[in-house]
């Protein structure tokens, strides 16, 4: 049964916070700058709301997931969509089952009544009007203003908020009044060789050590040519390949699977990153 509270004399119903069963490996600088933006140091400092920039892939959303958990709150995520509209990313009308009007408050809204954590994922996909609707939220007033349900809400002290964004020409540029507010940005690379391999195996702890190394060198010099293919992607090159093999008409040749899956996940131009036999 899903939370309610008052404010203002409306009832508002609030979301419930994502449960992921996901870790960080690797890159702990990324991890302590994120959590350091979210330090309050003495009792006049506040949170800042840094953002998260990198390549589709590289685990941006992991790394605040991750974050948000190590300060055992609760974490709600925010899928932002260039449909994304103000009322979507604060409170939303319902008709109930009785035909009555219920307000349901969005995830990023249920953080900051319940002192929770929210992720904004792939911000830079929403466009400048949804932003405005957030900017009392980034600065020293902290609140959100509805104007569907005629309410303020108040952010609770505890309430932390970042966002992910893409490093890509598929978003919107951020207004120079949202992007001031959200600092600082932490920038998310490639992993190294280790790291990369260590997230692979995380992921895929059945893989044999040979196919995750194959797999690792294949990311590594499509990383040196400069091409977007994420570990994301070499997770499901490593799964498909494993399941390949695993239907036994492969005659157990990983090479083989490897190839097949790498052409069936990124297309046969991938080919040319493969170490050589």
């Amino acid at each position: 049964m899903s939370q309610s509270v008052e404010i203002g004399g409306v009832r508002l119903h609030l979301a419930h916070p994502d449960e992921i069963s996901v870790s960080w490996v690797g890159r702990e600088d990324a991890l302590r700058a994120l959590l350091a933006a979210w330090q309050v140091v003495v009792p006049e400092d506040r949170p800042m709301h840094p953002r998260v920039l990198g390549k589709p892939g590289v685990g941006k959303t992991t790394l605040a997931y991750a974050a948000a958990r190590s300060l055992g709150r609760p974490v709600y995520i925010f899928q932002a969509t260039m449909d994304t509209r103000p009322e979507d990313l604060l409170i939303t009308p319902v008709v109930g089952s009785e035909g009555q009007i219920r307000y349901a408050a969005s995830p990023l809204v249920s953080a900051m009544i319940q002192g929770g954590v929210c992720i904004l994922d792939e911000g830079n996909r929403m466009s400048e009007k949804s932003w405005a609707s957030l900017a009392p939220l980034l600065d020293d007033r902290l609140y959100i203003e509805s104007i569907v349900s005629g309410i303020k809400v108040k952010a609770h002290r505890d309430f932390r908020l970042t966002a992910t964004m893409n490093d890509d020409a598929s978003t919107y540029e951020l207004p120079e009044y949202i992007h001031s507010r959200l600092q600082p940005q932490i920038l998310l690379d490639f992993p190294d060789e280790e790291e990369e391999r260590q997230i692979l195996a995380k992921h895929l702890p059945f893989a044999d050590e040979e196919i995750l190394q194959y797999v690792t060198q294949f990311l590594q010099r499509a990383h040196d040519a400069d091409e977007r293919y994420t570990v994301r992607d070499g997770i499901n090159i490593a799964r498909y390949a494993l399941k390949r093999l695993h239907q036994g008409q492969l005659g157990g040749d990983f090479e083989v699977a490897l190839r097949e899956s790498v052409s069936s996940v990124l297309g046969e131009e991938a080919l040319g990153y493969l170490p050589e036999p």
